[in-house]
């Protein structure tokens, strides 16, 4: 049986998620040159999901996700990996930065920091796990019930 769901916690995930997204990306991008990086922006977007875990429950986690979790992770391991070996490919140490600078029109000069990569990887990696946590927690009496539901099909609970 399923309660009623909370009107406020809908509204505050409608109003805030978005924002809490804008603020872990920021968070992420100046993590290289301040406090924060991908780990921090990563666990903020993560309290994001908690909250729309919370006001939909699973579901609405999954329907507001266009890839899987574990897609996430993946492609969070292969940047970071990528990025932390780049530079040994051009006779570098491990992890070495390098800045590039370049000219966009109506902004000017921006510097692009390869360590940014890194923490891109971090970021996707954090909400991958965060991901997948959440949709675990939500799946597993679903996927009970549907098991009990197919003839000969035992799910293990009450045996001894």
């Amino acid at each position: 049986m399923i309660g009623r769901r909370s009107t406020i916690l809908d509204e505050a995930d409608r109003w805030l998620f978005p924002v809490i997204v804008l603020v872990s990306v920021f968070i992420t991008f100046r993590g290289h040159n301040a406090p924060g990086g991908g780990f921090a922006g990563g666990l903020i977007v993560g309290c994001a999901f908690v909250l729309r875990f919370l006001a939909g429950g699973s579901l609405r986690v999954r329907r507001s996700v266009i890839v899987q979790p574990t897609t996430f992770v993946g492609l969070g391991m292969l940047l970071a990996i990528g990025t932390a070996l780049a530079p040994l490919v051009f006779g570098d140490a491990l992890l070495e930065s390098v800045i590039w600078q370049v000219e966009v029109p109506a902004v000017g000069t921006v510097k692009v920091v390869s360590s940014a990569f890194f923490d891109l990887g971090v970021y996707f990696l954090v909400v991958g796990v965060v991901l997948a946590v959440l949709v675990a927690l939500g799946a597993d009496p679903i996927h009970r019930e549907l098991v009990a539901e197919q003839p000969g099909v035992e799910t293990g609970e009450g045996t001894s």
